[in-house]
């Protein structure tokens, strides 16, 4: 369609259409109107604008009842004029202005919205804007001058119900944005004309006397519900503040000069005189409006609204500090709080403003900020543990960030703010208060660790990875501890280090109570001094001097490690921590020598109670951290101090507790980081020397030393073969120690020596063991032929002598293979002398002899504990048989009564070492075996099949249960290495018991019947085949000739039953 530029051709197409619709103001005719008008050029459309407007005009202004749809397409209609030209009149603007208005009040209620749709309203109020962005020139002054502000007023109260109480968001949205259109500070892409000062004072002045409504009315739309969508929040906080902005400006106050009266009437009434008792008693009341504002917005979920908050501090802060003097506080408390917000953008923003406040000297310059600064700080610590006990993890959040936030607004002024000896306290306190922990959880001190050197690399890598979760009192968001953590490292980073340190050690030493928190911030004051791990973003200072560090690195770490911190009660049986009783007393000494002297005198108790163990505890892990912390602060420089830290924290990587060992390693790895070193093994090796000296000494003063084990137990642990001369001597004097005072320190030096036989099995000296056990389980292929030639050569005897061919037998004997020539002795050629033994091999001979002696202790846990020394020393020693044999036979009547007459625990330990000898010695046992051992565990597994069968889901946590099991799955295997297929009777008695394992009612681990058939398999498959079959037979054997008997077998003709699903899987797996 073509577009018509001449205004004659132009009249002469719209004149039908315009007189039509003065004639007939219906829907069709607006809409041929509108059709007409899209083919015009915007030139035709302005020198026809009156004329097309004033059909348009006519049909609002026409009196009687009109419909939505009418209304609603001549409105379109306008807007569409005014969008696309300029009104260049005043009186057109008035008039537009005002029929418009009509159109959205009420006619009972002018104040009010008319009862229309909102499809109507949403056109009114966006033909409102359109027609003041078309204003040209500086008509539109004209709309702010007095006579027109009872017109005003009303389009504002209009706009201001729709913002509020209108359902729609669109609505609400284009009522807010034409506000700020009246405003003329419109945020819209279009050309604005940009007003000189004298036109801002009297926008200012006019604005003054709606300012009171707009505010309360905005307000209550930021404060209202949240459903409403963050779109409108933010343009009500928008249109709030630059409408105080444009009021209260106080370089536009400054030059405000109070204009002669003129008489208006009843208009001059409506008129506010911009005085300075209304300035000051406006911020008053807007102080009020504002925090209400700030308190709903600060912390609004979506980053648009938060992003608003900075604009509204920035724009209010940096034109209005002079006026709004009652809001600088809640202001800069919103500023501060958003400095650490979860958006980026809002962050950036936030440091900007704070940037460009500090350039202008708001912040570094002015002296009352700094003072307002301070106040708020102190009174933030003052009501901080309140907060904390009683408000959300979201309201908790916000808080923190507004504390943070202000350290890091003051930045290296903190040190000057932290010499006040208030501020200083009341931090503190705050900071003890809300760090309390929370230390009800039983399992804390129940958490043991486990000694299982086969598996020791992974477990250490794993308690290595594992982090400890710490549960305090009054928050559970870990987002909380992390902003305390940042928090305290922020202090330390910009305050006085040697002040914080000082007054935090003395919260440490005053009672047990604020120990664990003071240890927390200390670990972290340090960390932020070193600048690890921060951000900062007003600010910079250099960083506290290596010397300085080094030597407040060093008071704490004394300090931590001293006797009264170090050796705290963390169990309440001290026979579990294999303690004497010398050593017992010992450490309730030291303990009770704190200053608080009732408390601790609670805790040296016999039976201290859960709380103060699990306390205990987690200071020692807190101060392990701090160690570890302190490593990677000082980074090469803590070398020099690893004298005397390293000895204490391994002596915590061997405590039982788990949290203590898991912590102990978490510093070792630290200290491995910060200082160099490549893994824990380098740690170790290369400061062995000294580590080996001071166990030396100690072992020396056993009583005044009882956990000297443990650092040994954990060199061992966490080093490899090149360690072994070192501690060959300190082995000898464990070993010493442990003949002398066997029933005292027996269960600590049984972890050290299954550390050290644990490593020499599993990764000092594992070529050995492995080479051995290729050498005792040939593969199938080297042996093969050999089989096959004896099976056929005694099938053949047996054949023979079936058939009375006996003579022939001794013929068949010279047919057998000739027995392998025996090796040249090399001993002919000089007298024999014993090769001398490795060294491991003879230390693991002689921990062996101690275990023979300490298997019948009236301990369990000592059983136990040797039980597993003595198999991995059976592992060690079966390199050298020479050696494993006597011991085998030494420790074979002490095993046999750990069997046959102990604590089923025992007796399930005992069985794994017996299998551990049968797979070692072989032949050496099988005869003990037969006799001492299988009638035993044979008659126990029958005893327990019908209890086991019967059972329900419970018996599997039963120790009956867990012995049958453990029998079940080493008697196959046992049966192989032993060869029992020689001994036909033991053999007969283990597949008659474990027949009653492949019942379908047994538990489904305990059907592992079948595993014991298959080793089974091995030894005499024609055995196991008859018996199965005598118990169920799926096939008939006929005979291939008249003159064969038929075979017949028990099981031929039996219905299922409940062992025939597992028999047969049996039966096709021998085929």
């Amino acid at each position: 369609m073509a577009v018509i530029d001449d205004p004659r051709e132009a009249f002469g197409s719209l004149r039908p259409v315009c007189v039509l619709l003065t004639r007939e103001p219906t829907v069709h005719n607006v809409e041929r109107l509108r059709t007409q008008l899209q083919g015009l050029s915007d030139s035709a459309l302005q020198q026809l604008q009156e004329y097309i407007l004033f059909p348009l005009r006519f049909a609002l202004k026409t009196p009687g009842p009109k419909k939505d749809s009418q209304l609603l397409a001549v409105v379109e209609c306008v807007a569409y004029v005014l969008t696309s030209t300029c009104v260049q009149s005043w009186e057109l603007l008035r008039d537009l202005f005002s029929e418009l208005c009509v159109c959205l009040c009420s006619p009972s209620n002018p104040g009010k919205p008319a009862p229309v749709s909102e499809e109507l309203k949403t056109a009114v109020v966006q033909a409102l804007d359109a027609l003041l962005h078309a204003a040209y020139g500086d008509i539109v002054l004209h709309l702010f001058e007095p006579p027109m502000m009872p017109a005003l007023g009303l389009a504002i109260s209009l706009l201001l119900e729709l913002g509020e109480h209108e359902k729609s968001r669109k609505l609400q949205t284009a009522a807010l944005k034409c506000l700020q259109v009246f405003l003329l500070q419109c945020d819209c892409s279009q050309l604005h004309r940009s007003m000189n000062e004298e036109e801002e004072r009297m926008l200012g002045r006019t604005f003054a006397s709606f300012l009171p409504g707009i505010t309360q009315g905005l307000s209550r739309v930021v404060t209202g519900d949240v459903k409403q969508g963050h779109a409108v929040t933010v343009s009500a906080m928008r249109v709030w503040f630059k409408t105080v902005v444009l009021v209260m400006d106080e370089k536009q106050l400054s030059k405000d000069k109070e204009k002669p009266v003129v008489e208006l009437g009843r208009v001059g009434e409506l008129m506010v005189q911009r005085t300075k008792e209304w300035v000051k008693d406006t911020g008053g009341k807007l102080a009020v409006l504002l925090k209400k504002m700030l308190a709903c917005s600060s912390g609004h979920r979506h980053w648009k609204v938060r992003m608003e908050v900075v604009e509204l501090s920035s724009h209010l802060l940096s034109r209005c500090h002079g006026t709004l003097v009652d809001s600088i506080s809640p202001l800069l408390e919103a500023l501060v709080g958003l400095v650490n917000d979860e958006s980026l953008e809002v962050r950036s923003r936030c440091d900007e403003v704070l940037k460009s406040m500090a350039e202008q000297n708001l912040i570094g310059g002015n002296q009352a900020f700094i003072d307002i600064l301070s106040e708020n700080l102190h009174s933030l610590t003052t009501s901080l543990p309140r907060l904390m006990r009683s408000a959300d993890d979201q309201d908790k959040l916000s808080t923190l960030n507004l504390f943070l936030g202000y350290l890091k607004i003051l930045g290296p002024r903190v040190s000057a703010v932290l010499n006040s000896a208030a501020h200083l306290q009341r931090i503190s306190k705050a900071l003890m208060q809300v760090l309390e922990m929370d230390v009800t959880d039983v399992r804390i001190v129940e958490e043991r660790r486990f000694h299982n050197e086969a598996r020791g690399e992974q477990h250490t890598e794993l308690l290595e990875r594992a982090t400890q979760k710490k549960y305090f009192r009054y928050f559970t968001d870990e987002r909380i501890f992390a902003l305390l953590q940042q928090l305290c490292r922020v202090l330390g980073y910009y305050g006085d280090l040697y002040l914080l340190v000082d007054h935090f050690m003395d919260l440490y030493r005053e009672s047990v109570v604020y120990r664990k928190q003071a240890a927390l911030v200390l670990n972290e004051l340090i960390a932020g001094a070193a600048g690890m791990n921060l951000e900062t973003s007003v600010g910079q200072k250099d960083l506290v001097s290596q010397e300085n560090l080094k030597a407040a690195v060093t008071s704490v770490t004394e300090e931590y490690t001293s006797l009264v911190n170090w050796h705290l009660v963390t169990t309440s049986v001290e026979s579990e921590q294999g303690d004497s009783t010398a050593f017992s007393q010992s450490r309730l000494l030291s303990i009770t020598m704190s200053a608080n002297t009732d408390y601790l005198k609670s805790s040296a108790g016999l039976n201290p109670t859960i709380g103060l163990m699990n306390s205990n505890i987690w200071q020692i892990c807190i101060q392990l951290e701090g160690i570890g912390c302190f490593a990677l602060a000082l980074g090469p420089q803590f070398r020099l101090l690893l004298i005397t830290a390293l000895y204490p924290v391994l002596e915590k990587a061997g405590d039982e507790t788990l949290l203590i060992s898991q912590a102990a390693l978490g510093a070792m790895r630290d200290i491995c980081k910060g200082c160099g070193y490549n893994s824990l093994k380098d740690l170790i090796n290369q400061n062995s020397d000294y580590l080996v000296n001071d166990i030396s000494l100690n072992l020396q003063r056993l009583s005044q030393h009882p956990h000297t084990p443990r650092v040994l137990s954990v060199m061992i642990s966490n080093s490899d073969a090149s360690l072994l001369p070192l501690v060959v001597d300190i082995i000898q004097d464990v070993l010493m120690a442990l003949d002398h005072c066997y029933d005292e320190r027996a269960p600590v030096f049984c972890v050290v020596l299954h550390s050290l036989i644990g490593a020499f099995a599993v990764r000092w000296f594992p070529a050995e063991t492995s080479s051995r056990n290729e050498c005792r389980n040939p593969d199938g292929e080297r042996d093969l032929p050999e089989e096959m030639t004896r099976f056929l050569l005694d099938y053949h005897r047996q054949r023979q002598v079936a058939e009375g061919n006996a003579a022939e037998e001794a013929e068949l004997e010279d047919t057998e293979m000739p027995p392998p020539a025996p090796e040249p002795d090399d001993s002919e050629e000089g007298p024999a002398v014993k090769p001398e033994l490795p060294p491991h091999i003879s230390i693991a001979k002689e921990v062996m002899e101690r275990c023979i002696h300490l298997l019948s202790d009236k301990s369990l846990r000592l059983r136990l504990k040797v039980l597993d020394v003595l198999e991995l020393c059976v592992t060690v020693l079966q390199s050298h048989e020479n050696e494993l044999l006597p011991m085998a036979h030494r420790a074979w009547p002490p095993l046999v009564q750990r069997l046959t007459n102990d604590d089923p625990l025992a007796v399930l330990r005992a069985f794994k070492v017996m299998c551990t000898l049968g797979e070692t010695c072989g032949d050496f046992l099988r005869r003990r075996v037969s006799k001492d051992v299988l009638p035993r565990l044979t008659g126990s597994l029958v005893k327990q099949a019908p209890v086991s069968a019967r059972a329900g889901p419970v018996y599997t946590h039963t120790l009956a249960y867990k012995m049958q099991l453990a029998v079940l799955q080493g008697l196959g295997a046992l049966c192989c290495r032993l060869d029992l297929g020689k001994q036909a009777a033991e053999l007969h008695c283990a597949l008659l018991i474990c027949l009653h394992y492949l019942s379908c009612r047994q538990p489904p681990k305990l059907i592992i019947g079948c595993i014991v058939f298959q080793h089974l398999i091995q030894v005499d498959p024609d055995s196991v085949w008859l018996t199965l079959n005598e118990l169920y037979c799926p096939n008939s054997y006929e005979p291939k000739h008249s003159s064969l008997h038929a075979v017949q077998l028990s099981g031929m003709g039996k219905q299922r039953n409940e062992f025939t699903e597992n028999i047969l899987k049996l039966l096709q797996e021998m085929q």
